[in-house]
């Protein structure tokens, strides 16, 4: 199989690494290094593959895209491994091939075992996707 390459990340993003088989499989993905204030940010280039038959980007995929970067977020801040119990997923606006999908999240609230995530997905000006979760935080 060929790979589609993507063209060198915007500004301040690294290759994400160390995900997994699964995001590594669906990505490439890109990350910021950890800021100020508990926001994650990641972000991937729209492949042909990633995208449905009219060239929009697949909602599978941005589903997949937000688990990991609401993921991200309760990892940054809860300093544990944590899994999706619950996703909820808003498509606000369509996002397109050959167009860098960009994702932000926080951490909004943890107990001992759960922890909750909010977060968006972008394309230039327009919010794509708005995401929440809850994840079962894993024992240390």
């Amino acid at each position: 199989m060929t790979r589609e390459a993507a063209p060198a990340p915007p500004e301040g993003f690294v290759l994400a690494e160390g995900r997994g088989l699964f995001s590594t499989h669906n990505g490439p993905y890109f990350t910021k290094p950890p800021s100020e204030g508990g926001l994650v940010e990641q972000a991937f280039f729209a492949l042909p593959r990633h995208c449905n038959g009219v060239g929009l980007v697949h909602g599978g995929m941005l589903s997949a895209f937000m688990d990991g970067v609401l993921a991200g977020a309760v990892w940054r801040s809860a300093q544990r491994r944590a899994v999706t119990i619950h996703l909820s997923i808003d498509f606000l606006h369509m996002a397109r091939t050959g167009e860098w999908v960009m994702g932000e999240a926080r951490l909004t609230r943890a107990t001992q075992e759960v922890a909750f995530a909010e977060g968006r997905a972008y394309v230039g000006g327009h919010d794509v996707v708005r995401a929440s979760g809850v994840f079962k935080l894993m024992a240390r």
